[in-house]
Parts: structure tokens; C-alpha cells; sequence
């Protein structure tokens, strides 16, 4: 529907799909961006305390270039593995949030199959989130 609005040039549909998907959106981002912030906050605290961060401000470097190079370039190695293990996180919570916003998606057709006990649209979907996680 997405691609056909775009070929079509019917851009009022488009604008309606992004509007009825900015909250949903909202809703499982927010749920992370605390989880982050205190983990970047951590890990360039830890950062900017080791001993090249010393030694790159004893030769002069600004400070910024300390911050964002240094600093946060180190400091990204365990947030970006906290990111792929909340991705299957997303993909559970998402789950709630199809239900509560009514959209039909691959997170409610698994729990309705689940609870119409179809195994085998069930097993599909499991391979199919190892695919994606893994």
C-alpha cells in the first residue's frame, strides 16, 4: 500500500500511513530511549576516564574532539550489542502495542495463532524472528 501510494503519486495516502504510524512508533521507541540513555551516559563516563583520554588531553587535543572521537567512538562497543539484544525485546513488545493500536501484524497473527493453536503458522513465525534476530 505504502509503494503503491508512491508510484501512483497519491501522497494523501502516504501522509494518512504516516500519521497513523508516528504514535505506535512513539510508543516502542520510548520504551527504549531510557534503557540508552543511561548506558551511552555510563559508558562515556567510564570512557573519559581512562588512561588515553589523559593522554590525548596532555597533548592538546579540544576537548570535543576528545568527547566524540574518543570518547564515544569506545563507548559505542556495548551499546551497540545492548541494541541487538533489544531488538528481540521490540519485536516481543510489540506484540501489546499491534493490540493496543489495532494494527494487524505479524506480533498479533502469532498470538492469535497461539491461542487458535495453528503450530504450524506458529513455527513459521518463530523461524522467521530467527532470521531476524540472529
Amino acid at each position: 500500500m505504502l509503494v503503491d501510494s508512491i508510484i501512483l503519486n497519491r501522497f494523501n495516502i502516504l501522509a494518512d500511513w504516516l500519521h497513523h504510524l508516528f504514535l505506535p512508533s512513539f510508543v516502542l521507541g520510548i520504551y527504549l530511549s531510557g534503557i540508552f540513555v543511561r548506558l551511552t551516559y555510563a559508558q562515556v563516563t567510564e570512557t573519559l576516564f581512562k588512561d588515553f583520554i589523559t593522554a590525548a588531553r596532555a597533548r592538546g587535543i579540544p576537548e570535543r574532539r576528545i568527547l566524540y572521537k574518543y570518547g564515544l567512538r569506545n563507548a559505542l562497543i556495548p551499546i551497540v550489542t545492548m541494541m541487538g539484544l533489544q531488538f528481540a525485546a521490540l519485536l516481543s513488545g510489540a506484540v501489546l502495542t499491534e493490540t493496543v493500536f489495532n494494527w494487524p501484524g505479524i506480533d498479533s497473527l502469532v498470538y492469535e495463532s497461539i491461542l487458535a493453536r495453528d503450530y504450524n503458522l506458529v513455527q513459521g513465525s518463530i523461524i522467521i524472528y530467527a532470521f531476524l534476530v540472529a
